[in-house]
């Protein structure tokens, strides 16, 4: 029979395990950053990963993440001399997804400025009379509630002491059906 691992074998174990399973989360996001072809950088990673910096920088893991580095670099150059190869018609499709690309960026920022205000207004208007009028109905609710909650107590107090007294009832019952069913029993005793 094995004995029952001590409470530093089982913090031990517990913290390699979560050790264990940092590691792996990432490595991968790693993998997901490079399969979706977006930069890896240490600092990305820890950040995506939800992991301390230095865990991005331990043996094991640093050089995996130098290597997703290095083939995106690869890749990056390989891209660069294909981009000096594609044909104009590709070089204007990309500069008008770009200018695309900067326009709806342009647009959803000029929409949350307008989120904002537009929220700031309505915030504006509730003025200082309506939230004290909210303020007394709150306070005239909260009072309710505590009173409520008081009679319930009270109520609750109320059905523990009949319980209390049916249950001492039922037990005089009990004894009292024990000492005639022993009383009955002794009379007509064996024949």
């Amino acid at each position: 029979m094995s004995e029952p691992p001590t409470p530093a074998q089982v913090l031990r174990e517990a913290r390699q395990k979560d050790s264990r399973d940092k590691r792996a989360r990432v490595l991968s996001v790693v993998d997901q950053l490079v399969a979706d072809d977006e930069p890896v950088t240490f600092t990305g990673v820890a950040r995506a990963a939800n992991v301390s910096h230095w865990l991005v920088y331990a043996e094991g893991v640093r050089e995996h993440i130098e290597a997703a580095r290095r083939r995106q670099g690869r890749h990056a150059a390989n891209d660069a001399r294909a981009g000096a190869n594609a044909p104009a018609g590709w070089k204007v499709e990309k500069r008008l997804l770009q200018e695309d690309n900067r326009r709806l960026r342009e647009e959803v920022e000029r929409l949350k400025d307008a989120v904002r205000r537009s929220l700031g207004q309505q915030l504006d208007q509730f003025g200082a009379a309506d939230l004290g009028v909210r303020v007394d109905e709150l306070t005239e609710d909260n009072l309710r509630l505590q009173g409520e909650r008081d009679e319930a107590m009270a109520r609750i107090k109320e059905l523990a002491a009949e319980l209390s007294e049916v249950e001492d009832d039922l037990a005089s019952a009990r004894l009292s059906l024990r000492h005639m069913i022993r009383a009955e029993n002794q009379n007509t005793g064996p024949r």
